[in-house]
């Protein structure tokens, strides 16, 4: 299909946003992008960007654009909560697109550079969705309508569009709740992601911002329900007291925090339908997921390609939209189902964490990439092949 010319409006500025835009501009569509918010958001929190996603970055042209605003790790180091003790040491590839860290905000600076031509509205707020006919619409909070060829929802946990397009279904807690922060990191912190896993509960630390701040991701089970979302402010005493058992460095992080961020872990079933009409949803208004695979940014980045690929490919809209959530959904329901299985493995209990942090140990011994040859079907997958 001859994208020149196609006019696109994309509900959300966020990663899946702004890579869709960037995606489709380049192949000459004429798009628009809504977001709610009165800019792009400078909150956020840390992202890791594995080889999948890297390079749909880098098809978009923005390589060396990412290389220059992240930090490229070198491991993956598991630790045992109580004192730190190393656990099992992952050695990421320094060849190839890699792995990247790299706070949210920096990361779509980097997909806005690659939206040229691309027209952007703040403070537009979408009510209502309507997917059907040649020319579906949106209507926007003060009774506004929008109308273009293609209209596509990538507006995130609470989307507008996801129950337009699919029956409701409520999402069930987890029993999980995170904490995000972020504080000075030490000069010679070295660019890698720390997992600290205890009864219940674990932590995740690496360091953004060329290395001057450290991101810091703590989760606990626990029957209190949280509210949804990544953006509600918490006592930091609360998480403090929740990983006060930690040792190593633990406990001198969270003393540094000043502002942590609380949200509920909700599960949330994969979308069944992606697309109705001239819609189409993507990223997290299709499969949120848990944060356990770091891939929410991720898969954001591969349905945004996807897409733009197969409205390229397709005789039209329709084909091309049922062509995308066939190339994406089987993959997605997978990665959805490996970040759920791995909660549980960072938080075993006695005696079983002994058991199982020994034989991680003999395991790095004998077969020290294994554990990454495990997920090689995540990270070695390339949407910008086919």
């Amino acid at each position: 299909m001859q994208l020149s010319g196609l006019e696109v409006l994309v509900v959300g500025g966020g990663v899946a946003g702004l890579a869709v835009a960037a995606a489709l501009a380049q192949r000459g569509a004429k798009v628009s992008v809504l977001e709610q918010a009165g800019g792009f958001l400078e909150v956020g929190a840390g992202v890791q960007i594995s080889p999948n996603g890297a390079r749909v970055i880098a098809a978009l042209g923005q390589g060396q654009a990412l290389a220059q605003a992240a930090l490229r790790s070198t491991g993956v180091v598991l630790r045992d909560g109580r004192g730190g003790a190393e656990v099992l040491r992952l050695k990421l590839p320094q060849d190839g697109p890699g792995f990247h860290l790299i706070h949210r905000a920096n990361l779509v600076r980097v997909l806005e550079t690659a939206c040229k031509g691309v027209m952007t509205r703040f403070v537009a707020r979408i009510t209502q969705v309507s997917p059907f006919g040649p020319r579906p619409s949106v209507t926007l909070a003060g009774g506004e309508t929008l109308l273009a060829d293609l209209i596509l929802g990538a507006d995130g946990l609470h989307s507008v569009f996801r129950p337009a397009l699919n029956r409701a279904r409520p999402p069930f807690f987890t029993g999980q709740v995170a904490w995000r922060a972020l504080i000075p990191c030490e000069a010679d912190a070295p660019p890698e992601a720390e997992v600290f896993m205890g009864p219940g509960r674990h932590l995740v630390s690496y360091p953004l911002h060329g290395g001057r701040m450290r991101n810091l991701v703590a989760v606990e089970e626990r029957a209190q329900w949280a509210q949804e979302g990544w953006n509600h402010p918490d006592n930091p005493a609360h998480l403090r007291a929740a990983f006060a058992g930690f040792g190593g460095p633990v406990a001198g992080w969270l003393a540094q925090v000043e502002q942590p961020w609380l949200w509920g872990l909700f599960r949330h079933e994969v979308a069944q339908n992606w697309h109705k009409g001239h819609a189409a949803i993507l990223g997290d208004a299709a499969h949120p997921t848990l944060p356990f695979m770091a891939q929410g940014a991720n898969l954001a980045l591969e349905d945004a390609y996807v897409l733009a690929r197969e409205l390229g490919r397709a005789a039209d809209i329709t084909t091309a939209l049922a062509a995308y959530q066939q190339a994406r959904r089987a993959r997605v329901v997978r990665v959805v189902a490996a970040a759920n299985r791995n909660a549980r493995n960072y938080h075993l209990r006695a005696p079983l964490a002994q058991a199982a942090h020994l034989a991680l140990r003999l395991a790095g011994r004998i077969a020290p990439d294994a554990p990454l040859r495990k997920f090689a079907w995540i990270y070695d997958h390339d949407v910008t092949e086919t």
